[in-house]
Order: C-alpha cells, then structure tokens, then sequence
C-alpha cells in the first residue's frame, strides 16, 4: 500500500530500460518503495538495471515482456500481480522509430504504432483489471507533447502518442471511483539515450525532472502532469494556430 505522503512500496515498470522509467524507480526508492518490477525483453541492459536497484535497497525482480506480443501480456502480467499487490504500474515503453524512413516503409511506421499504442493498450487494459481488482493503486502512461497536434517531422510517433493519450484519459474515466487511479503524463523533449543525437527542442529537460513531476503527481493524486509545466500553456496556444500557419513553423 502507498504510504501516507502516497509513495508506492511496490512498483511494477512496462518498458525496465527506459530512462524515465529508472530515475523515477530511483526517486521513489530513496523515499519507500521496496519492491520494483522491471518488464522489458530479456537484455543485458535489463539485467544492469535491476542490478543498480538492488544497489539502492530494493527487492528488484526481471520479467520477459513484449509490448508488440499483446496475446502474451494477460498471462505474463498477471503473474507479477499474482505475486502480490501493486502499488504503482509506469507505463513507460515506446519507440520513437526514424519519420524519414518510416514514411517509406509502412511496416515500419506499423511497428511504432503497435508498440506505442496497440502494445500499450492491452497492457494497460490489463493493469488496471488487476489494480481493480485490488481497489487501489496507480497507472502511470507515458504519453508526449507530441500527442497534442500533428507535425511535420514527427506525426508517426505523434499519432501512436495521441492514441495512447485519448484512450489513457478515457481508462481514467473509466477506473474513476474504483480506488485505481490513472495518471497521464506528458513530457516534452527529454534527454535521454532515445533522443540521443536529435536536435533539442524549447524547454528540454531530464528523465530526473519527469520523474520528480511523477512523485509529485502521485502525491496530488493529478490526472494530468505535463514536464515541464509551462508547456501546458505552450501547446494550448499552438493548438489554436491555424493550420495554414502551423505547418509553416520549424516543428
């Protein structure tokens, strides 16, 4: 059960690798979180990564899971669950996929959509059964400011994130009263090995800042955490800007 400064102690991770998915185990850890599952394909990085939880003090556990195999996700997830309860479940995997190509090969551009969306979908579909079934705990989706408007340079992995975004706001709605709690988070563009080597956006910022937005988040019991905040009132603006304009800016 989380604490009374609402801290999960046991925290299960979709996508183990990911950098926002670690500095937040990492946050929530130092404060009292005991329990950590890491979910991902069986890698060295996986294995690296339990390895540095159980450094900081927390009973760390590997799990084989495939975002793309949604027929496996009901029993493989509901092993963990078995285990005992959740606390928090952080959806955190997601592919960013390569827009030049992608545009070219629609298998690939398929790929990122089944991974960002379809994957995440019956993932998701599945946590929040069981955290119903316990009558608490939270779903954390990663989603991104790319999900808010369409662009030019981005409006594969932009679409797959508006998926997610639209279907995690209904899930919430869903859960609501139910003792589960969604929450949606939306970063901008955040330095980490997935962003590597792409030009930085306005407002950048680090896996360690979303993942204090996420404790803080957690501790509001919000539904919507947008990293940084002021981006909120950046993508209010942008969603009103004609089209014709909008598809003229550097985006």
């Amino acid at each position: 059960m989380k604490d009374a400064f609402g801290t999960p102690q046991s925290l299960l991770i979709l996508g183990g690798t990911s950098d926002i998915a670690l500095a937040t185990a990492r946050r929530l850890i130092a404060r009292r979180t005991r329990t950590v599952w890491l979910a991902g394909r069986p890698s060295p990085a996986l294995e690296n990564a339990a390895v540095h939880l159980r450094g900081l003090g927390a009973e760390t556990h590997t799990i084989s899971f495939d975002a793309i195999d949604s027929e496996s996700h009901e029993a493989i997830l509901g092993k963990v669950f078995a285990e005992g309860d959740i606390d928090m479940v952080l959806l955190a995997f997601g592919v960013l996929g390569d827009q030049a190509n992608d545009e070219r090969d629609p298998a690939a551009a398929a790929r990122v959509a089944q991974t960002n969306y379809t994957g995440a979908v019956s993932s998701a579909l599945v946590c929040a059964r069981a955290l119903q079934a316990q009558g608490h705990g939270s779903l954390v989706v990663l989603s991104s400011v790319a999900a808010e408007r369409a662009r030019r340079s981005n409006f594969i992995y932009g679409s797959s994130k508006a998926g997610l975004d639209t279907f995690t706001q209904g899930l919430g709605d869903a859960l609501h009263g139910t003792g589960a709690h969604v929450m949606l988070v939306r970063p901008g563009f955040v330095r980490t090995s997935m962003t590597a080597g792409l030009p930085e956006s306005p407002l950048a910022t680090t896996p360690e800042a979303v993942a204090t937005a996420i404790e803080l988040g957690l501790r509001r019991r919000s539904e919507t955490v947008w990293v940084p905040g002021s981006l909120r009132l950046v993508m209010a603006a942008l969603r009103h800007v004609p089209r014709a304009v909008f598809r003229r800016l550097p985006l």
